[in-house]
C-alpha cells in the first residue's frame, strides 16, 4: 500500500478492518479454497485518486478458471446443492444480506478506494442497492413454479411443464460498478438454483474479494460460489467459451458484448448482454427544470458518468432551452470534484489513465465539432484521473460527442421545434438503453414512451432502479435483462413432464 493510500484512509478515518484487508494477501476463491494463482502470477490494484498502489491479487491462469468451473458444475451436480430445499437457498441469502449491511461501511471504502467513487453515492447506491437486489431474490426460490396442463390426447394422462435451474453461470463484472453488477448476477443465479464463477474487471476486483469472504461466512456449500480474478484476455474468453458453462452473463461494452455472444454460442449456452447507451433524456417546454437539473446529477455527473443508461444526449425545446442550459450549468458548476473517501465529494475521479485520456480526447472532439462549451471540460489536479463535469450546448446528431458513448461525465444538448422532432432524434441512435421524457402532459408523455426505442423510459426523473423491475436494451445495447422476475426465468429451463395413467 502505498504511503498516499494510507494517509488517504488516515485522513477520512476508514475503518481498521478497510486497512486490515487491502494489508493482507488477497487470493481467489474456488471450490471454497482460497488459493493463489497457478503460476503465482498478480495483479496490481491502484487507486484512480493518486494512480498509487493498493494491493494486488491474484491473475489467474486458464488452469484455475477451469479448476473453478469443474468446481461448480460438481457442486451443481451434487445432492448437496442440487436437494437444497427452497426456503433453505432463501435463508442463506437472506443471511448473506445480513452480512452486508453488517459490513457496509467497510465495502462502501473499499469500492470507494479501488474504483475513485465519491463515498456517499456509494454507501446509497451501490451498497445499499446490493442489498435490495439480495433480499428480493431471497424471496424467490420457494415461487418458482411450474403448470399442469390439460392436453387433447386420448386416455388418460399428467403432463405439466415445470422450472429447473440452467446450470453453471459464468458472470463476468464490469469495472464501473464491480459490486453492485455482482450481485445483480449473483442473487438471479443462486434463487434460481445455479452455481456461479465470477469474474470481477482487473481494474476493480477488491469488493468483489471481499464479498467472497462474506459468501464462505454466510455458509453457502463449496463450489456454489466461485471468484477467478484476472485479465480477460486470458480467464474471460475461455470462460464464455467453455463447455461446461450453460449460461453466460455479461456486462460490458457493446463491442466486447457481441465477442462475448459469439464465443458462448459455440455451445449454444444461454446468454444475456447488458451492453452499451447513449441514452436520450427529451425536455419539453412545460418541463421542471428544477427536475431537469437534479436528473442530469443523478445520471450524467453521478459515478463520474461511467453509466451505460447515463442521460447523455439531451434534446430541449426552443422555448425553455437557454434557460436550461444555463440552470444545469450553474449547478454542475457547484459540483465538488474531489477525493473518493472524502464524504463532501460530488465526483471522484475516472477510473484510470485511458479512461481519462479517451473521455479529454473526446471533450476536444466537441469543440472542434463546433459545440459551444458552456462549463467544465479541463483536468483536475496533478495527481490521479479527475476532470470537472462538461456541458456542450448547440450539439447536433451528427458529432461524436452525441452519437458516440464517452463513458464520462459530458453532456450535450441540443434544440428541437416538435414533438415528432423530438422522437425522431431521440431514437436517431444505434443504442436503445434508456431514456427520458420531461413534461407536465400526461398524454405527451405517455406517447413519447411509446415511440422512444429503449428498454427503459423514465418520465420526469432519470436512472431510477428497483429489484423488481427488469433493466436491458433494445437494440446494440444488448439481448435479455437484469432484476425482475424476466431475469430469474433467463436463469431457469423448462422441462415438460408427461405421464400416461
Amino acid at each position: 500500500m502505498s504511503s498516499k493510500v494510507l494517509s488517504h484512509l488516515q485522513d477520512n478515518n476508514a475503518h481498521d478492518e478497510t486497512v486490515a484487508f487491502i494489508s493482507k494477501t488477497l487470493q481467489m476463491y474456488i471450490d471454497g479454497k482460497w488459493i493463489n494463482a497457478q503460476n503465482d502470477a498478480r495483479i496490481q490494484a491502484y487507486d484512480p485518486c493518486f494512480n498509487s498502489e493498493i494491493t494486488s491479487f491474484p491473475s489467474a491462469s486458464n488452469t484455475d478458471l477451469d479448476n473453478a468451473v469443474c468446481a461448480a458444475r460438481r457442486t451443481f451436480d451434487s445432492n448437496e446443492w442440487s436437494n437444497m430445499l427452497p426456503l433453505q437457498r432463501e435463508q442463506l441469502m437472506h443471511r448473506l444480506a445480513n452480512l452486508i449491511e453488517e459490513k457496509a461501511d467497510v465495502l462502501a471504502e473499499i469500492e470507494a478506494l479501488d474504483a475513485g467513487k465519491a463515498i456517499s453515492g456509494c454507501r446509497e447506491v451501490d451498497i445499499a442497492g446490493s442489498i435490495d437486489v439480495l433480499r428480493y431474490f431471497a424471496g424467490w426460490p420457494s415461487k418458482i413454479e411450474g403448470s399442469v396442463r390439460p392436453v387433447s390426447i386420448p386416455g388418460q394422462h399428467i403432463a405439466m411443464a415445470v422450472k429447473e435451474p440452467v446450470g453453471v453461470v459464468g458472470a463476468i463484472v464490469p469495472w464501473n460498478w464491480p459490486f453492485n453488477m455482482m450481485i445483480w448476477k449473483f442473487a438471479a443465479a443462486i434463487a434460481a438454483g445455479c452455481t456461479l464463477v465470477l469474474k470481477p474487471a482487473q481494474q476493480t476486483s477488491l469488493s468483489a474479494i471481499y464479498f467472497a469472504q462474506l459468501v464462505e461466512q454466510a455458509g453457502f456449500p463449496a463450489g456454489v460460489f466461485n471468484l477467478v480474478t484476472g485479465k480477460g484476455s486470458t480467464i474471460g474468453n475461455k470462460m464464455v467459451a467453455h463447455p461446461l458453462i450453460s449460461k453466460v452473463s455479461f456486462t460490458g461494452s457493446t463491442e466486447v458484448g457481441r465477442q462475448v455472444g459469439a464465443m458462448a454460442s459455440s455451445n449454444l449456452a444461454h446468454v444475456t448482454l447488458e451492453l452499451g447507451g447513449k441514452s436520450p433524456m427529451v425536455v419539453f417546454g412545460d418541463a421542471d427544470i428544477e427536475r431537469v437539473v437534479n436528473a442530469t446529477q443523478q445520471s450524467v455527473f453521478f459515478n463520474s458518468g461511467q453509466v451505460c443508461s447515463a442521460g447523455s444526449r439531451m434534446y430541449v425545446h426552443n422555448s425553455i432551452y437557454e434557460e436550461v442550459v444555463e440552470a444545469i450549468a450553474a449547478k454542475t458548476k457547484e459540483m465538488k470534484v474531489g477525493l473518493s473517501l472524502d464524504s463532501t465529494t460530488d465526483m471522484g475521479p475516472i477510473i484510470s489513465s485511458s479512461q481519462h485520456a479517451s473521455i479529454m480526447d473526446y471533450i476536444s472532439i466537441g469543440q472542434r465539432e463546433g459545440a459551444r462549451l458552456v462549463c467544465g471540460g479541463k483536468s483536475v489536479g496533478d495527481d490521479g484521473f479527475f476532470i470537472q463535469p462538461t456541458v456542450f450546448a448547440d450539439c447536433t446528431n451528427t458529432m461524436r460527442i452525441v452519437r458516440e458513448e464517452i463513458f464520462g461525465p459530458v453532456l450535450a444538448i441540443q434544440p428541437f421545434e416538435t414533438e415528432e422532432q423530438a422522437i425522431q432524434l431521440a431514437n436517431d441512435n444505434e443504442y436503445g438503453l434508456a431514456a427520458s421524457v420531461f413534461t407536465k402532459d400526461t398524454s405527451r408523455a405517455w406517447r413519447c414512451v411509446k415511440q422512444i426505442k429503449a428498454g427503459t423510459v423514465w418520465i420526469n426523473t432519470h436512472d431510477l432502479v428497483d429489484p423488481c423491475l427488469p433493466f436491458g436494451g433494445f437494440k446494440n445495447s444488448g439481448l435479455g435483462k437484469d432484476l425482475g422476475p424476466e431475469q430469474l426465468e433467463q436463469f431457469l429451463q423448462t422441462k415438460t413432464i408427461w405421464q400416461e395413467l
